[in-house]
């Protein structure tokens, strides 16, 4: 799977959606014009006829030609405000979920695990999550369960990676195995990596804000309830027609909008299916998870109507579909796990009630250990391009390498990254100096602005933390975004002013202190205001400069030597023939770390073939000389990140 590829098609899908969903709109507009017409014509042909009632009686219809199928003034003031209620109940669903994905799962009863839960089934589904995110680079999603569901299913929810969170049902933990969960979360990092999210958040917002027309019509048909007897019968006639006509027109815009949003939500189930299979390389993983839910009476489906609007998020089908199916938001069983294997017999299982909560292979594939630097140019400059490639992939290989690499992670930091209290002490304690006074300095700092504490917990981690190993600590700052994301807005100052403190206690800043910084503030920025990111540069040129920073800051991280940093530099640039000659090795300080963040600001917002073809470039540039040091892999990490762009970690690293 191609990120950049998928992000295209992923905007491309909602556009298209956008149109589709522009019809329905329209025709719902349409279908409240002729309503409107329609009562008032009953209502001028009734008791009400000569009465002032509204728009009616106003003498727009009592024009010549008012009484005709087409009047103007009448279908202006019904466009508008029927695209006046769409759009503002649409934008205040889109308002409720872009607080990010953690809000889409507490609206329907999701609660997020608990990081020191002794529960083994919730604690299985946290190392498979976080095994994902190491594998693909992504931050590391929060994790929340519906616990009233005994139905096996899943979502994922969110605008952005950053924000993004993973919820199961209880079902799914207790019936499945640790590779069939494994195979339901790769499908739904699927949808995180093909950026299905953000545009299930969309879908929504245009459902409910076309469907609040028909909830209009239904409140008032069952306010009539208690009041009709205080108006006058003709009275309440009008009020009748104006609820059957509001319940109507909004419902039959609601049924083609669930039409076209099933249809959507259909095909990008069996992409995810695919998609989970090529990660994990055990295509009996999702098809056995899907073979039980076939086989459970309660299958996939909620007990909660909460998740109503919320259905083509899901993994398998959560409520009955209605009109013979037209209204599915996921294709049937038989035929997504025929996809996968064409040589199913159409028996599902009845999976046993216990499952085995021990540590299964990742996939039936051996782990393929890191491979170690080699002095090949060739050989690493094709490396340069593969890893340009893996961008927001997840691979067999790269799995188990993650589950490897979290197995030597000591399981006291691993503990304390996943609790919001541990978690930002020990990103301090991953900044802390091996140089004795520096390191006295920098506990100083955190002592003044924290307490006792603080250095009493570092103290606690610290044994833990010198077994870590360098290419250990990126990926240990992964896991603790989840519990840095949960802190508290007043917290966050403080936390970014500690951490500001102990990058500059030395007067210098090293690639991995920027990556860590960087990575940190981008994502917690991103999470908070998920919606605030739009794309503002489409042109290489308006960016050249930026482009300049980028590469020159990695090429004199590759060497001191100015000859080879030149080299370095032309191997990047020769990617970027559009603007190649106007791209310039800067001086080291006019490129240094400073310069870079500038950089990296401007470039966050420019479109995606932009960040595909710089990440190729800056590829090139570390993997010019056949090594790829630690410090330049930490800074292409930092840049990736900062372009929102997973890229899986570098096995090639040197120490």
């Amino acid at each position: 799977m191609d990120f950049f590829e998928a992000e295209a098609r992923a905007k491309k899908r909602t556009a298209r959606l956008l149109v589709l969903f522009g019809f329905a709109v329209a025709g719902t507009v349409l279908a409240g014009y002729l309503g409107t017409v329609v009562v008032l014509r009953a209502a001028g042909n009734g008791p009400l006829h000569g009465r002032s009632y509204g728009y009616y009686s106003s003498g727009a219809l009592s024009e010549p030609g008012a009484g005709g199928l087409w009047q103007p003034g009448l279908f202006a003031v019904v466009s508008v405000a029927t695209l006046a209620v769409i759009g503002l109940a649409s934008l205040y669903k889109w308002s409720e979920f872009s607080a990010g994905g953690s809000a889409v799962a507490e609206s329907v009863g999701g609660r997020r695990v608990d990081p020191h839960t002794t529960d083994l089934k919730e604690h299985q589904l946290l190392n498979v999550v976080e095994e994902m995110a190491i594998a693909s680079g992504t931050p590391v999603p929060a994790v929340y369960i519906l616990d009233d569901e005994p139905g096996i299913n899943s979502f994922a929810a969110g605008l952005t990676s950053s924000d993004a969170v993973v919820t199961v049902t209880r079902g799914a933990l207790e019936k499945l195995r640790r590779d069939e969960l494994q195979g339901v979360i790769a499908h739904e990092f699927s949808h995180i990596l093909n950026g299905d999210m953000r545009m299930n958040v969309r879908v929504s917002a245009i459902i409910f804000g076309i469907l609040v027309i028909g909830l209009a019509g239904r409140a008032t048909l069952w306010g009539m309830r208690g009041g009709s007897r205080s108006r006058g019968n003709s009275g309440a006639l009008v009020v009748l027609g104006i609820g059957l006509a509001l319940l109507v027109v909004g419902y039959v815009g609601y049924f083609f909008g669930r039409l076209i949003q099933a249809s959507v939500s259909r095909q990008r189930e069996f992409l995810a299916d695919a998609s989970s299979v090529q990660f994990t390389r055990n295509p009996d993983g999702i098809t056995t998870a899907l073979k039980k839910i076939g086989g459970y009476a309660i299958g996939s489906s909620l007990d909660t109507h909460k998740a109503a609007g919320i259905s083509h998020f899901f993994f398998a089908q959560a409520f009955a579909s209605n009109f013979g199916g037209l209204w599915a938001t996921h294709p049937p069983l038989g035929e997504r796990i025929r996809a996968i294997d064409p040589h199913f017999d159409g028996k599902f299982i009845d999976p046993p009630e216990m499952v085995d909560v021990t540590r299964e292979p990742w996939s039936k594939v051996a782990h393929m250990p890191p491979q170690a630097p080699t002095p090949s140019p060739q050989a690493a400059v094709a490396f340069g391009a593969a890893l340009a490639a893996a961008a927001g992939t997840l691979t067999p290989e790269g799995a188990s390498g993650a589950q490897s690499l979290l197995a030597e992670i000591p399981e006291s930091i691993r503990t304390a990254a996943r609790s919001p209290h541990d978690a930002p002490i020990l990103v301090y304690g991953l900044l802390l100096d091996d140089d004795p006074e520096q390191r006295r300095r920098q506990l100083a700092s955190i002592a003044s602005s924290e307490g006792g504490e603080v250095l009493r917990t570092l103290e606690q981690l610290e044994p833990a933390l010198r077994q870590l190993k360098p290419e250990h600590r990126l990926p240990v700052l992964q896991l603790t975004l989840p519990a840095l994301k949960a802190l508290p807005q007043s917290s966050l100052s403080s936390f970014a002013g500690i951490l500001d403190d102990l990058v500059q206690a030395d007067g210098r800043v090293t690639p991995f202190e920027f990556a860590l910084q960087r990575i940190v503030l981008r994502t917690l920025s991103v999470s908070r205001t998920p919606g605030s990111a739009v794309t503002q540069f489409y042109s290489f040129q308006a960016v050249t400069p930026e482009i300049s920073v980028v590469l020159s800051s990695l090429a004199h991280a590759s060497s001191d030597d100015l000859g080879q940093a030149q080299k370095a530099f032309a191997e990047g640039a020769s990617q970027l023939k559009l603007v190649e000659g106007r791209l310039t090795l800067l001086p080291l300080a006019e490129c240094g770390l400073v310069q870079l963040d500038a950089a990296l600001d401007k470039l966050a917002v420019a479109s995606g073939p932009i960040k595909q073809r710089l990440l190729m470039a800056a590829a090139h540039v570390v993997s010019a000389d056949g090594v790829i040091l630690k410090a330049e892999a930490e800074l292409l990490r930092a840049i990736a990140a900062s372009l929102d762009v997973p890229i899986p970690p570098l096995g090639t690293a040197a120490t």
